[in-house]
């Protein structure tokens, strides 16, 4: 029975690695571990993915997710799950995919060191940003 004062909200805004399934073209969940970033306030949660892997493939086709989050022991889990919209890639550093990536990493980690750099890098890597809508979030502190 989960604890009355067990908030899975909570566990997914402070977790920093996640479990993110999405689902194959033959209905099976494909499982991808990502570094997702929670905003509670906006009910989204964001994750910088790489076009041409097997999640953006399944979320283009099938726009519907879920993540998984754990705490260090184990003992309490909080899924959230929703559709996602995908933005990119970009061919502009500067352009509107890329700023999309520059606003998840500024809300996610704060600023980075060398701002030049981390656009030309989404640009060369083909980076993709992943934004779930939350319309489920569940979860329970099993000690």
């Amino acid at each position: 029975m989960t604890s009355p004062t067990f908030d899975p909200h909570a566990l997914l805004a402070e977790s920093r690695l996640g479990i993110l399934a999405t689902i194959k073209a033959s209905g099976i969940p494909q499982l991808s571990p990502v570094t997702p970033f929670y905003d509670r306030d906006a009910g989204t949660i964001s994750v910088s993915m790489t076009e041409g892997r097997a999640k953006t493939a399944n979320l283009r086709r099938d726009p519907r997710a879920a993540l998984e989050v754990t705490t260090a022991d184990g003992w309490s889990w909080a899924t959230a799950e929703g559709p996602v919209t995908l933005t990119g890639p970009g061919d502009d550093p500067h352009g509107p995919e890329v700023e999309t990536l520059v606003a998840y990493y500024r809300a996610a980690a704060g600023e980075h060191p060398d701002w030049d750099d981390y656009r030309a890098t989404m640009v060369a890597d083909r980076r993709v940003l992943m934004v779930m809508t939350v319309e489920r979030v569940y979860g329970e502190r099993l000690r």
